[in-house]
């Protein structure tokens, strides 16, 4: 039995993993064993201080090459907002000043466009790949969308209860199932336009 190529999917959130995993089984891409860093020899976490989504996904995929000699696939993603000149952008996870808080995000976000009549936003994601010998790729992924005034639904997670995504309307994305919120996401696009990079690791096979 020949082994698969181990890639390490720089992320502790086993949805991002799982996505990956049915992005390759959707593509018919084999031979690829995706790992977390719960199943790596711990490091320390880079400092994400990029000014771009791609500048962070490119740092934390370099970290995790560097440190554990796999290729490495890391995201930076973010809600951009129209009026807000695409803010809260790589701020997102912290916009109001605690990492990761996202009802605190949320409402801050909502408070900042009380009286603003142009929803208009999009969730962006850059995917990065990195190989322990340098090489690097990226892709940009967007999902267009309207930012709704109050939020709705149970799933998800950030900013999704206030997103209207505009290939389902009607409803936030909170309010899609992981299913339909994957083949529409913005990480999904990221990931399926990196896919083909990932399948060329296997070529050795």
């Amino acid at each position: 039995m020949v082994a698969a190529v181990r890639v390490l999917v720089a992320s502790n959130n086993p949805k991002k993993l799982r996505e990956l995993e049915q992005v390759l089984a959707d593509l018919g891409i084999g031979g690829i064993e995706l790992v977390s860093l719960r199943d790596v020899t711990p490091y320390p976490e880079p400092v994400e201080d990029g000014l771009t989504f791609e500048d962070n996904a490119l740092i934390k995929a370099r970290a995790g090459a560097a440190k554990t000699g796999l290729a490495c696939v890391a995201d930076d993603s973010g809600l951009s907002v129209t009026a807000l000149n695409g803010m809260p952008g790589v701020l997102s996870a912290r916009w109001s000043g605690s990492h990761g808080d996202d009802e605190a995000n949320n409402r801050l976000l909502l408070a900042q466009m009380s009286d603003i009549a142009l929803r208009d936003a999009a969730f962006v994601s850059c995917c990065a790949l990195v190989t322990p010998t340098g090489d690097e790729f990226t892709a940009t992924g967007r999902w267009e969308g309207t930012l709704l005034r109050s939020p709705r639904g149970e799933n998800g997670f950030g900013y999704d209860p206030l997103f209207e995504p505009a290939d389902a309307p009607g409803r936030s994305s909170a309010e899609l199932s992981p299913e339909e919120k994957n083949r529409r996401s913005h990480r999904g696009a990221a990931l399926r336009e990196l896919a083909p990079h990932l399948a060329r690791l296997t070529a050795d096979l």
